[in-house]
């Protein structure tokens, strides 16, 4: 059939002409989530001995979250910066630059999916370890501090309703 078809676009058949489209551009997403995966298996190629992703592990992912540090542009003041804590510095103090939270966030994100759709399992994604997560939280605790930002958990909705409320009472019991 694919030689029919391939027949039918040469001699310019216009019964399937409109489903020969380009292909459509990938997303801004798409595009960076391909770049962020290509980066991150050239980063295992580049380790010694260089590491199949076969046998990539969240060690790997936590390696190269911190290599990407090196070229990060937020300030995170450290503990003994006279501007500890502050949104505003008045002054350039010698704290390091690192990668933003946010940032990192994203990257795990379409790094988590891009493994996925190369073919690997979601039950052994390396990005979607609970010690990922760890790392996340921790980062962002740490540079909420130091810009004196907090971050606060956004709180539940209390359950609207009478039978949750029993429901939610009764499972005390056990």
């Amino acid at each position: 059939m694919s030689s029919d078809r391939g027949k039918e676009i040469a001699e310019g058949s216009s019964d399937h002409h409109h489903q020969l489209q380009q292909p459509a551009t990938p997303s801004r997403y798409e595009s960076q989530k391909r770049r962020d995966w290509n980066t991150f298996g050239q980063y295992l190629k580049n380790q010694r001995p260089p590491v199949p992703l076969s046998q990539c592990s969240c060690n790997h992912v936590l390696d190269f979250l911190r290599y990407l540090d090196q070229f990060g542009k937020t300030k995170v003041h450290l503990q003994g910066c006279m501007f500890y804590g502050q949104p505003e510095p008045p002054a350039p103090c010698t704290c390091p630059l690192r990668q933003a939270w946010g940032s990192l966030d994203a990257l795990i994100g379409r790094l988590r999916a891009a493994y996925e759709e190369n073919g690997g399992s979601p039950e052994t994604n390396p990005f979607a370890s609970g010690a990922i997560r760890v790392y996340l939280r921790e980062v962002r605790e740490c540079q909420a501090k130091a810009r004196g930002i907090p971050y606060k958990k956004k709180k539940k909705k209390p359950s609207q309703g009478k039978a949750s409320d029993e429901s939610s009472s009764a499972m005390h019991f056990s």
